[in-house]
């Protein structure tokens, strides 16, 4: 029988198998790599293998610009809140500062108008006047209320001049002056009481003026009404000792009597220097000398510059209005 050709039975001359006749050395196409392979190689590393693996890819990629444009969206909307609240918080702010503006500038207004100078009133003039003479007695030196030098009329209508001793501590009202006087003091409100000593010009006559200072001049008026009608009371006298008046004491006291200016109560009471007592001195002598006029004069020079009224301003700030 006649052999067939080694190349028909598909078997090379060395015995090897051959591939079919007509695919021998012709690419073969992989399906699942979808692309052209040889037969029996593995498709290339790191290359996607199928149409999976590429679909797998769209939808991640699809997923991030989803998530992407949600993340945009979403600091869209915070951009636009937050505009938003600026624009609320402008308009808050400009409202408040407005408001305030619009106080602050009534305020000054208000304040120019109340602070401008302008004249003063009947009511303000009389304010004015009451309250100066009232804080004269601690706003004065104490010099100033107990000058050193007082002038007084003497007998025959001559000019004289008493001199000032000394001026005592400020001491309660009930201190410096006798019972039935410090009572109604008391009733008062008594707030001080002020003593000096004065001899006359011949220093004969020893005289203490005494300055009982009261709430105002209505407390003043009502204590006046109520003092005794006595000139055996009064102010108790301040005697000096190494001076003429050192022999000047209760027992010494001739008379005594008061004036009233503003919310003062001004005591006088006067005796001799050579010490001798009420009852030493007749009666109408007492009438005819001079003392007491003295003592009267020195007392109203005192009350008459305490109650003084003052110098009023024409104006609120001065005398331009």
């Amino acid at each position: 029988m006649r052999a067939w050709p080694a190349a028909r039975r598909g078997r090379e001359p060395d015995g090897a198998e051959r591939e079919p006749a007509g695919r021998a050395g012709l690419p073969l196409r992989n399906p699942a790599a979808g692309r052209t392979t040889r037969r029996g190689q593995a498709p290339l590393p790191g290359r996607s293998t199928g149409r999976r693996e590429g679909a797998a890819t769209s939808w991640t990629l699809s997923a991030r610009v989803r998530a992407a444009d949600v993340r945009a969206a979403a600091e869209r909307d915070a951009l636009a809140r937050g505009i938003r609240n600026r624009r609320i918080f402008l308009v808050l702010l400009g409202t408040i500062l407005a408001v305030a503006a619009v106080n602050v500038l009534m305020g000054t207004v208000g304040l120019l108008r109340e602070t401008r100078s302008r004249p003063l009133t009947v009511a303000e003039r009389q304010a004015y006047v009451r309250q100066d003479i009232a804080r004269r007695w601690h706003a004065w030196p104490a010099a100033v209320v107990f000058p050193e030098e007082l002038e007084y009329i003497g007998l025959a209508r001559t000019q004289q001049y008493a001199r000032r001793v000394g001026i005592a501590p400020e001491v309660a009202c009930g201190s410096g002056t006798d019972a039935p006087v410090a009572g109604v003091l008391a009733e008062a409100g008594c707030q001080t009481l002020l003593r000096a000593t004065y001899v006359d010009q011949s220093a004969t006559f020893a005289i203490t003026v005494g300055v009982a200072v009261l709430r105002d001049e209505e407390a003043r008026l009502q204590a006046t009404a109520k003092l005794p009608v006595d000139d055996r009371v009064g102010v108790r006298p301040v005697a000096f000792p190494g001076t003429v008046t050192e022999l000047f004491g209760a027992a010494q006291r001739q008379r005594n009597g008061w004036v009233g200016a503003g919310p003062y109560i001004v005591f006088s009471t006067a005796g001799y220097t050579d010490g001798r007592t009420r009852e030493a001195v007749p009666p109408e002598e007492i009438l005819h000398s001079e003392l007491w006029p003295t003592a009267q004069s020195i007392a109203g020079r005192i009350a008459r510059s305490l109650g003084e009224p003052p110098t009023v301003p024409r104006c609120t700030q001065g005398p331009v209005c």
